[in-house]
């Protein structure tokens, strides 16, 4: 590497597959860190094996470069930088326990792929509500990045967002490799609701696969998407948030930039999309419960696809395609008839 890291400690909280690629990421550029797993029997599993007995076991780890507990309190105390990589069903029940000053004067990076269904809320919002995270120490770091091709070591570009342009250009120096570029972002609230959605329409995608619809019809789905997305991003900007900055903060959004365009078409086309293959059950036959039952991780599109049909009654922007989705996978619409709905909106 070319350049001089600073020291700062680092902090993981979550330990499934996301998080473990991006405490692989921060340990091979020689971080040490504090690493959360609530299992103390993974924990022994993990210091005896030198991988994750579940997530990523071909992920080798030095064990002198992580420090693994249970104790969340732990992890944020001993870190100046925490990465919270918890599925957002989780993460209140994660955080909400803990001291509503810990996480003064911390930077937060945010690897949550979803929204926080109890409130509809993005993770800044609810750090802001309950704990006082001001949106300048809070940063969301996002793909088009698998995390089984991190642990490959294949070529990777990270999306890193924040209001600190300083700040986050710092972060992403920690998370540079000989596998892993990355990207500088300014549309914090755009990139995140980006990631929500781009879920909610790899589980479409799945279920078109499921039933039968070929690759034609699925490059016309996915680009429909796209623009659908880019629609909802636009009109949600005009939604004011208090804490975004109306001075020194020029977005020049580029929606065909990896961290939206890219993004949507690897969830939606890969077959290590967990949001995909989810949808492919469910075009199948499978009911949510059993396709939930049969995935040993969590699709962030279910719960997304109700929070953001929620969300869009305030920004109004039309998004048929999200919509169905949501309505066959909460209120009982079969998928056939739900996409022959979406045919008849596609150009």
């Amino acid at each position: 590497m070319n350049y001089e890291l600073k020291t700062m400690n680092f902090g993981v909280i979550g330990s499934g597959s996301w998080g473990t690629a991006l405490a692989k990421i921060l340990t091979d550029n020689g971080q040490t860190i504090h690493w959360y797993n609530r299992s103390e029997k993974s924990i022994e599993q993990f210091k005896k094996r030198k991988h994750n007995p579940h997530y990523l076991s071909t992920a080798y780890f030095d064990l002198n470069k992580i420090k693994l507990t249970t104790d969340v309190t732990e992890v944020i105390t001993h870190s100046d930088c925490i990465v919270i990589a918890v599925p957002s069903a989780y993460a209140i029940n994660t955080l909400k326990d803990l001291d509503k000053n810990i996480f003064t004067g911390k930077k937060i990076i945010s690897a949550i792929k979803g929204i926080l269904p109890e409130h509809n809320l993005l993770l800044n919002d609810y750090l802001k509500d309950e704990f006082n995270v001001p949106l300048a120490n809070y940063f969301a770091v996002l793909g088009p990045c698998h995390s089984e091709e991190v642990a490959a070591e294949k070529l990777s570009y990270l999306t890193f967002s924040g209001t600190d342009k300083d700040a986050t250009h710092e972060i992403t120096n920690y998370f540079k490799t000989d596998y892993l570029n990355t990207v500088e972002n300014n549309d914090i609230y755009g990139v995140q609701y980006a990631a929500i959605l781009k879920n909610i329409y790899a589980v479409g995608a799945g279920i078109a696969h499921g039933l039968e619809y070929g690759d034609n019809f699925l490059s016309v789905l996915i680009a429909n998407s796209a623009d659908e997305m880019v629609g909802f991003l636009k009109k949600s900007t005009l939604i004011p948030h208090a804490e975004l900055p109306t001075k020194n903060l020029e977005l020049k959004t580029n929606y065909s930039a990896s961290v939206y365009l890219g993004d949507l078409l690897v969830t939606c086309y890969s077959l290590f999309s967990r949001n995909r293959t989810f949808g492919n059950m469910i075009g199948k036959g499978y009911s949510v419960k059993t396709a939930q039952l049969e995935m040993s991780m969590v699709a962030e599109g279910y719960n997304a696809s109700k929070c953001m049909y929620l969300i869009n009654q305030s920004v109004a922007a039309p998004m048929p395609i999200a919509e169905t989705v949501y309505k066959i996978l909460w209120e009982g619409l079969s998928p056939e008839e739900g996409f022959k709905q979406i045919e008849e909106t596609l150009i």
